[in-house]
């Protein structure tokens, strides 16, 4: 049986490049346990030389110190959601390591907003002012993308360079020593994972990307909010708290 901590830990600062330089793997403890030798893989070799270029020429999002935030904020065992994203957001001063998140005083992109929208849909919950889902990751949702750089305003330039292998693991460790959990993939990409999980063990919903492109062709009503905490609840564990505090 694996040990795990029970909460998270302070994580030390860190650049890009020393993220590619550093031998000790800046992961949250519970989840290194689960993916430290993944570090020492040809691909990861590959991926901090790319990334160590791509500093020299281009910002990259987010900042060194939160490309793992996901696992920082929600340790392996804490884990009751996977909500599942693609790549950062590309603009300056958005992206920190949540998918679909947003720092306070960012404004928050329209894929977020149709997420409150979806809220207001399920819940009633009026649209927050700011667009920090931390609070959704300290109850246990795992708000990973699939790939966790990119290359500012170049959505999708971090794609193929092994983050996909990396987090494919993460998903596959939920699904191998985990039970009842809820994988919530949204857009085509995500939902391609859905055949690294035992559906007989997980719950697995699908649904269009939240994008202003996707939202009006199945996401808006999806109700995926409230079978999430159906589930948790069928289940014996507690529900999410959706609603964002001021």
């Amino acid at each position: 049986m694996m040990a795990f901590l029970h909460q998270p830990l302070s994580r030390p600062a860190v650049c890009v490049t020393s993220f590619a330089m550093n031998k000790t793997p800046n992961l949250e403890p519970s989840w290194l346990e689960v993916l430290g030798d993944e570090f020492e893989k040809p691909y990861m070799q590959e991926l901090k030389k790319f990334l160590v270029e791509e500093k020299k020429l281009h910002p990259v999002y987010p900042k060194g110190s939160e490309i793992f935030n996901a696992f920082w904020s929600t340790p392996f065992d804490q884990v009751k959601v996977v909500l599942l994203g693609q790549d950062p957001y590309h603009g300056e001063g958005q992206a920190h390591g949540l998918c679909f998140s947003v720092r306070r005083g960012v404004k928050p992109p329209p894929s977020l907003m149709n997420i409150f929208r979806e809220l207001y849909n399920e819940y009633g919950y009026p649209c927050p002012n700011h667009g920090d889902l931390s609070s959704w990751a300290r109850q246990g949702v795992l708000m990973l993308n699939t790939v966790l750089t990119v290359r500012a305003h170049q959505a999708n330039s971090h794609r193929n360079h092994g983050w996909e292998q990396f987090t494919d693991c993460a998903i596959r460790a939920l699904n191998d020593h985990r039970d009842g959990l809820c994988f919530v993939l949204w857009g085509q990409p995500a939902a391609q994972k859905a055949k690294m999980i035992d559906t007989t063990r997980h719950l697995v919903l699908k649904a269009p990307h939240p994008s202003p492109l996707s939202a009006s062709h199945g996401f808006f009503g999806c109700g995926h909010f409230l079978q999430i905490n159906q589930y948790l609840t069928s289940i014996g564990q507690a529900p999410i708290n959706w609603q964002l505090p001021p």
